[in-house]
């Protein structure tokens, strides 16, 4: 095991990338960066080393890019309205250094999620002139929603050799080969899980074992394996899961033993954010709360040649201009291919198949830290995972057919589904009010016309260009969101002729996200020790106060911000003004980040930050809500809101909030936003 993993860590200094991953896997060559260096040369490292490096030290503010993507499209009408004169394209006036030379972008993409974000990153390293438009914020639909889990499909593979379904294990294997590749892009947002598969039947041990030993085979065979599954006893499983039932609940059978296997968890919403800003880093230019309202054509070919898009802030519409249109927009692609196909591409032709999924927050107490359960099998056939995230633990999923829209909302049949599947497995009282949080996403699957419940429905991705050269990425799922994109610019660059443009080949398996590129475990020992005082503001005007770094905000900036942390650190540390606070008791989330992420992750909203920036509504969405008021404040003098807006955003902010709750009507939380505003 040690050689086949040595192989994986080391076979590659050019695929593998950070010295945090090798130092946490027990790489023996691991190299060492200093703390100090982390601060002062976060990014002088070789390529040869850490992949491609980003041509820009931060990434431009969104006002900025919004002026580039209008200034591109008065260039490209300018260039056409003299050549429609006969007057060639003749010298063009200096312009912004992102906008192309002829207004025209290589590559348009729709839809700022995973897939949108990762084809963006992909195209950039391609060296092509890339643009990015999302309608709300960078993860805010599917993306964020996810199980947090980096894992080739345990049930897909049960699938495979059930079904004699050659095709569930290749995307299995596919899987399990990106897996590695995550792990190693962004080593600060992600981690291996162990997690615990009890076995209540002797029949079970055997079943499950083979299974798990074929998984750990394919992880080798793709050169992703992270360690071996292994057998537990009855009473080892029970010492090293303390709240696993020694009966099962439903026909009290007693635990026989248990099987740990590996897969990775990650922070999704941030990873995808990083995704995002590193696309950006690397001259994509990247817009969030910016919409498509149409598809722009040539008037004699009819063909697509771009998007007229709207800043949802101002209103501000005008068209961006393209070789090649993408659309990756999750469960929203028919509505995009609606504008070029029509209304068909909401009925018979539709390529989405819309899934609900829903999680819930439990404390911590829940699971122990460092370690999932997986319920096999549910009262109904069905699969649910228990697992530690961020100082709590989160439970689901449920996978049923559902409507499409912007804020879905996890219905109590859902999470009483949850709750009773671990009443089940757990030896603690499984309690209703111990959900701190609830959410729903919406899996944007393929459609398979033969399947008849979206259990059967294939996680497999697609790539479909229409009659008018719109090329649309759908299905797949989030650990394969690098091969989707890969997929998708490969469709791209051979469809509109861009082969001459682009000066190289994918590169994204070799890339480093932002805050991975010197990261190190041990980062958040070098942030206690060289802050030990921060600064905090105990009222609007006052003299700042000083406090100390606690550990656990340490820890929490490291893994959230990787090598970018100390930033965070400098503003907390500023002696103008406190941002050392913590934004909610008990959560290491502190008034610093917000500041950070308005700067540098194109935080636009409150919701941006209370949900993808920390994460704090998904942890806890009461907490959250005691959070907003400080948050909105921070963010209405860094963006420089009016007081209409800063209300509106208080307003917004606490409807959104309320669907990670359940029980309270619209007039409670009118009521509560009348008092925060107040």
């Amino acid at each position: 095991m040690r050689r086949s993993f040595s192989k994986l860590a080391v076979g590659s200094a050019a695929a593998f990338i950070s010295s945090a991953t090798v130092v946490f896997f027990g790489g023996d060559e691991a190299r060492w960066y200093s703390p100090l260096v982390l601060k002062a040369q976060s990014a002088s490292v070789t390529p040869a080393d850490h992949g491609p490096l980003p041509v820009l030290e931060s990434p431009p503010r969104r006002q900025v890019q919004l002026r580039v993507l209008k200034e591109s499209g008065l260039r490209y009408e300018s260039v056409q309205k003299r050549l429609a004169d006969g007057a060639g394209e003749g010298k063009l006036e200096p312009s912004l250094g992102a906008v192309p030379e002829n207004g025209l972008f290589d590559v348009l993409v729709i839809g700022g999620g995973a897939t949108g974000s990762g084809v963006a990153l992909d195209a950039a390293l391609r060296g092509l002139k890339v643009a990015l438009v999302e309608r709300n914020d960078f993860a805010s639909g599917t993306s964020s929603r996810s199980t947090k889990l980096i894992h080739g499909g345990v049930r897909y593979l049960e699938k495979a050799f059930f079904r004699a379904d050659p095709g569930q294990l290749k995307l299995v294997f596919e899987a399990l080969h990106e897996r590695a590749i995550m792990l190693r892009q962004a080593p600060h947002l992600t981690q291996p899980l162990p997690t615990i598969l009890p076995c209540y039947k002797w029949w079970e041990i055997p079943f499950y074992w083979a299974g798990l030993k074929a998984y750990d085979f394919l992880a080798v065979a793709g050169n992703g394996v992270l360690y071996m599954s292994k057998f537990l006893s009855a009473a080892e499983a029970r010492r090293q899961f303390p709240t696993l039932s020694a009966r099962r609940g439903r026909d009290g059978a007693t635990l026989k033993g248990s099987i740990v296997y590996y897969d990775g968890q990650m922070d999704d919403a941030r990873f995808n954010v990083t995704l995002a800003v590193t696309a950006a880093l690397h001259g994509a230019v990247i817009a969030n709360h910016t919409e498509v309202t149409g598809l722009v054509k040539d008037a004699s070919t009819g063909k697509i040649i771009g998007a007229q898009i709207r800043d949802r802030f101002t209103g501000d519409e005008f068209p961006v201009y393209s070789r090649i249109v993408v659309n990756a927009t999750g469960p929203f692609a028919d509505r995009i291919r609606a504008m070029d196909e029509g209304p068909e591409a909401l009925g018979p032709m539709r390529m989405i198949a819309p899934s609900s999924g829903v999680h819930i927050t439990l404390p911590s107490y829940y699971s122990p830290e460092g370690m999932g359960l997986i319920v096999p099998k549910t009262r109904d056939g069905r699969v649910v995972f228990m697992l530690p995230w961020l100082g709590s633990t989160i439970a689901g999923t449920t996978d049923s057919s559902t409507e499409i829209t912007d804020m879905p909302r996890p219905h109590e049949a859902e999470i009483e589904f949850i709750l009773d599947a671990l009443r089940d497995y757990l030896n603690v009282e499984v309690r209703r009010k111990d959900v701190l949080s609830a959410w729903s996403g919406i899996r944007p699957l393929a459609v398979d016309p033969k399947a008849k419940d979206t259990q059967n429905i294939l996680r497999e991705h697609t790539v479909h260009i229409s009659d008018g050269g719109l090329l649309t990425i759908a299905g797949g799922k989030w650990t394969t969101y690098r091969k989707m994109a890969q997929d998708a610019v490969d469709a791209a660059v051979k469809h509109a002729n861009l082969e001459s443009r682009s000066r190289n080949k994918c590169m994204t398996e070799k890339v480093i996200l932002q805050g991975g590129h010197t990261y190190d475990p041990s980062y958040f020992a070098f942030l206690t020790q060289h802050y030990e005082r921060v600064k905090y503001s105990v009222s609007k005007g006052a003299k700042p106060q000083t406090t100390t770094l606690d550990v656990d905000i340490a820890q929490h900036l490291a893994r959230a911000y990787g090598d970018q942390a100390y930033k965070i650190c400098d503003i907390a540390s500023r002696e103008d003004i406190g941002y050392g606070k913590r934004i909610a008791h008990g959560y290491p989330y502190i008034e610093a980040e917000v500041v950070y992420s308005a700067e540098n992750e194109y935080c636009e909203t409150a919701q941006d930050f209370l949900a993808r920036r920390s994460r704090l509504a998904f942890l806890n969405a009461r907490a959250a809500k005691e959070a907003l008021p400080r948050v909105v404040e921070i963010l209405a003098e860094a963006h420089g809101w009016s007081r209409a807006r800063t209300h509106s955003e208080l307003k917004e902010a606490m409807e959104f909030l309320e669907t990670f709750e359940s029980g309270r009507t619209s007039g409670e939380v009118g009521e509560q936003v009348e008092a925060v505003a107040a």
